[in-house]
């Protein structure tokens, strides 16, 4: 095989035309060829990465990096030259999109604005992520690091990914944590919007952990003011009942009194006394 044939085969308009068909299988918004030619920054930004991409597979220095710099001023995508992107990959909208230079991304992947697909520092060597094939990355997920992202994964908004991630998983949440999948059906390849949140679920948890407590509470504060309230009622009725009971048992204690006396005089017997008859002087007549 001459060298004319090898550098044929390099030069491929296939992933080209992946990037111009698959527009129209997973935007809505696509009605014609002309508006999507014209009127896609995603699909420019392929485009130019791609030549960019070429001229830096043989070692030319200055010319990709000024591609690269010209796709970031007309589409606000940035693309290091070095990355590489498989044929069907689809960048929806794209303004603040990051892909680094060892970063990889597999075949008609979905990638949505404001992903960052970037390093952790300074090392050298493959330092940015890599992406199966078919993956959905969500508006502002952050994938750092060299770490590899299976096949048919989902990362849903605003993730921040630094471990690796097995195939057909899904990913949620700061640091992103795998999720099973608990839906039936699998999801459609834009309804990344229904991807569980479990931080969500949690706060709604607590939420209504806190909402049971604050009932509890406010149902024992009132069983509390009532079973106060009461004591002050009867606190206030002893307090009014009082006197009366008072002038009750002035009452019965006089009554007590008399009947003692009464029963004292009854059972008391007077000593009879006995008078001696007074001594009668019989007068005897005196013998003369």
């Amino acid at each position: 095989m001459d060298k004319a044939e090898k550098l044929g085969k390099k030069i491929s308009f296939e992933p080209i035309w992946s990037d111009f068909r698959i527009i129209f299988e997973r935007d809505p918004a696509a009605h014609n060829w002309l508006e999507v030619l014209f009127c896609y920054p995603g699909l420019h930004a392929l485009w130019l990465h791609r030549i960019a991409h070429w001229l830096y597979e043989r070692q030319i220095s200055f010319f990709p990096r000024l591609i690269s710099h010209i796709a970031r001023f007309l589409t606000g995508i940035e693309i290091h030259p070095g990355a590489k992107i498989g044929k069907g990959v689809f960048i929806d909208h794209g303004m603040g999109v990051v892909i680094g230079e060892t970063a990889i991304i597999g075949e008609y992947s979905l990638i949505y604005q404001g992903v960052t697909l970037g390093g952790t520092g300074k090392e050298s060597g493959k330092r940015h992520p890599t992406l199966g094939k078919q993956t959905i990355i969500g508006a502002g997920a952050k994938i750092l690091g060299n770490i590899h992202i299976g096949d048919r994964v989902r990362v849903g908004a605003s993730s921040v990914v630094l471990r690796d991630v097995p195939s057909d998983s899904t990913v949620v949440g700061v640091p992103g944590r795998n999720i099973s999948r608990t839906q039936n059906s699998p999801l459609y390849p834009l309804e990344h919007g229904k991807l569980p949140d479990l931080e969500g679920k949690a706060i709604i948890s607590l939420l209504e952990r806190v909402e049971r407590a604050e009932k509890q509470l406010q149902s024992l504060t009132l069983q509390f003011q009532e079973q106060e309230f009461k004591e002050q009622i009867q606190q206030k009725e002893s307090q009014e009942r009082e006197p009366q009971a008072k002038e009750v048992r002035a009452k019965e204690f006089k009554n007590e009194d008399s009947r003692i006396k009464i029963s004292r005089a009854r059972t008391h017997k007077p000593e009879l006394v006995t008078k001696e008859p007074p001594k009668c002087h019989i007068m005897t007549a005196q013998k003369p």
